[in-house]
């Protein structure tokens, strides 16, 4: 559904000299060298550790104990989009219900409910969440990823799958009810809004695992399936409220955590300044914001220019 931004997709114009602009409006016929004066698009993005960036410089102090970056890909596409308005309320650790309530942090803070930075003013939503819920993400990278000893990530053995059996596979498919009511907020607290909900990218390659993932072969095949039921449940809460799912998933491959230097997420050792342990590097925010950006315009993220 695209109602208030779908004009963005009239295209990126070009203006002289260097640079970009976007168009948003119904008239598309006036696509010359010149900027093109946009309707004002009003952004609010909502989500968790992997829409707020923890350890990805420079750090935001507006939300203590949130850990969101400045350079987070809401921010990036609130540039690309060259947005009138722009709030984050991603807060590392949120689960879906953080949405409507306010969500415990460190050092006895507190943040705020995510929705109430929404209005009947507000044009575009992203949300990134659900990774937390039922304790899904912490209860695999804190319960099962290690730091490989030896040669161990090509072992067989499924240490994990055998800890928790099919219960993080139910916890998966329980996201899309959770996340469901999130949605159900925004979209009371911002009836004409356009909402995105973003996917997580891969984290992991098709087949086996490797030292920096910290999995068995054998417990890489196990996290791959729930990641992909996660992603699954994203994808069908997102139908089932209306909103656009943006999927991840494709334009990560060759980015998951083996990937060495072209990897977008980081493995099983916290880099202090570049990314949480099992969190994106500045590329994976890079490469989820010209996916979103792409989905709400139809065209591929532009190269900003120096004019």
């Amino acid at each position: 559904m695209r109602t208030r931004v779908m004009a963005v997709a009239a295209g990126v114009l070009l203006v002289a000299g260097g640079g970009w602009a976007v168009q948003r409006g119904g008239d598309t016929a006036a696509q010359t060298d010149e900027a093109v004066v946009a309707e004002p698009v009003d952004y609010v993005a909502l989500g968790d550790s992997y829409t707020a960036g923890p350890l990805i410089p420079m750090q935001r102090d507006d939300a203590p104990g949130c850990f969101r970056s400045t350079l987070n890909y809401p921010a990036l596409l609130a540039d690309l989009l060259d947005v009138a308005t722009y709030a984050d309320a991603s807060c590392s650790g949120a689960r879906s219900e953080d949405v409507l309530g306010r969500q415990d942090l460190m050092f006895d803070n507190r943040a705020r409910p995510q929705v109430r930075l929404l209005s009947e003013e507000t044009d575009l939503v992203t949300i990134g969440l659900g990774g937390n819920d039922f304790g899904l993400f912490g209860s695999i990278s804190g319960g099962c990823g290690g730091p490989a000893e030896g040669k161990q990530w090509l072992s067989k053995a499924t240490p994990c799958r055998d800890r928790f059996g099919a219960s993080k596979a139910r916890d998966a498919r329980r996201v899309r009810a959770s996340l469901g009511k999130a949605l159900d907020a925004v979209r009371e607290a911002a009836p004409d809004a356009d909402v995105y909900v973003v996917g997580y990218p891969r984290l992991l390659p098709d087949e086996g695992s490797c030292r920096a993932a910290g999995f068995t072969a054998g417990d890489a095949a196990w996290a791959r399936r729930v990641a992909g039921l996660l992603n699954r449940s994203l994808r069908l809460a997102a139908e089932d409220a209306g909103a656009t799912y943006v999927d991840l998933y494709p334009v990560s491959e060759g980015h998951d955590i083996c990937a060495g230097k072209h990897a977008w997420v980081n493995g099983v050792r916290t880099q202090l300044g570049k990314a949480a342990a099992y969190h994106p590097f500045q590329a994976g925010m890079e490469g989820a914001a010209g996916a979103v950006y792409e989905a709400v315009t139809g065209e591929a993220a532009p190269v900003k220019r120096d004019g």
